[in-house]
């Protein structure tokens, strides 16, 4: 795959919703690239999951798709679960086949009689866009022939930190060789849930990357310090902010998504093997929140200190 499409997949695909649904949240004080004797234990959001009774039927856990490679965010609880755990249930499986995203990617996200890029924002952030444009080393008119969601997607990656290679997904993928890997999308579900979006949300999507750019700019890293701490209540109260401030963007990245996994996982969590499921950590928290929604289903979902 030649040209800007497969450009883009090797440097944003590997976390294809993570700019918008990790942590949009202010920092903490555990930032990755303080000194290690400085540094809180890292927290990262784990759930037991348990029936009725009382009986452990799985893990959840929050990930983060992108990291710095010394980033340090194992803890106990994680890795007695990825221990228990007889199968391993993750947004995307496939996530070291980038020639299979791209594939994808190229068919979903290109279509000709675009507008320049900079026609589908509204004047006051254009020089904004051209600013964001820079910073990632791309022509003005490299755009355009790109669908909207997909420009918004790979600008939101140029001021983020870490590498998608140590992202975590990927790491507990590699802990499970040998045992069942289970996705709850693959690539092409995640990437035609953009696809779908009106025209109105996409740019909205374009728009709220745009603003915040500056900043990301300014601290890139907080996503992973918000992670590391596991800092509940910021996580949720910023799946409703930025890009996930539009009510109808957030309800087909977040909240639908929730309930369609939350269909597929209660049968499986009522089979014998237990699961570690391990999903983008916006997905678990709040009333719309995958704890929340298995609890509703008669669960005993409790945090993990």
């Amino acid at each position: 795959m030649a040209g800007f499409a497969g450009a883009m997949v090797l440097r944003f695909a590997a976390g294809i919703i993570a700019p918008f649904l990790l942590l949009l949240a202010t920092g903490c004080s555990n930032a990755p690239d303080s000194p290690a004797a400085d540094r809180a234990p890292p927290a990262p959001l784990i759930y037991e999951i348990a029936s009725a009774d009382g009986s452990v039927e799985g893990w959840m856990v929050g990930t983060i798709h992108a990291l710095p490679a010394f980033a340090q965010w194992r803890r106990p609880a994680i890795d007695t679960a990825i221990t228990n755990a007889d199968l391993l249930v993750v947004e995307i499986a496939a996530l070291g086949d980038g020639a299979a995203i791209a594939q994808t990617f190229a068919s979903l996200s290109s279509s000709p009689g675009l507008p320049p890029l900079e026609q589908r924002l509204s004047p006051d952030l254009r020089p904004r866009l051209a600013a964001l444009l820079a910073r990632g080393d791309f022509a003005a008119g490299e755009f355009a022939a790109t669908e909207t969601w997909a420009a918004a997607l790979t600008l939101a990656r140029v001021d983020a930190a870490g590498d998608p290679a140590n992202g975590v997904d990927r790491a507990l993928i590699a802990e499970f060789k040998g045992r069942r890997v289970r996705e709850l999308e693959g690539a092409p579900g995640q990437l035609a849930i953009f696809d779908r979006l009106p025209e109105t949300q996409q740019r909205a999507m374009l728009a709220a990357v745009v603003k915040d750019s500056a900043a990301t700019a300014k601290d890139p890293e907080r996503l992973q310090r918000a992670w590391l701490k596991g800092d509940a209540a910021a996580i949720e109260a910023a799946t409703r902010e930025g890009v996930l401030a539009d009510p109808g963007v957030r309800e087909a990245l977040l909240t639908a998504r929730n309930r369609r996994w939350v269909a597929a996982l209660v049968p499986l969590l009522a089979e014998a093997p237990k699961p570690l499921i391990a999903v983008g950590t916006a997905h678990l928290v709040g009333p719309e929140g995958l704890a929340a929604m298995l609890e509703a289903q008669g669960f005993r979902v409790r945090r993990i200190p």
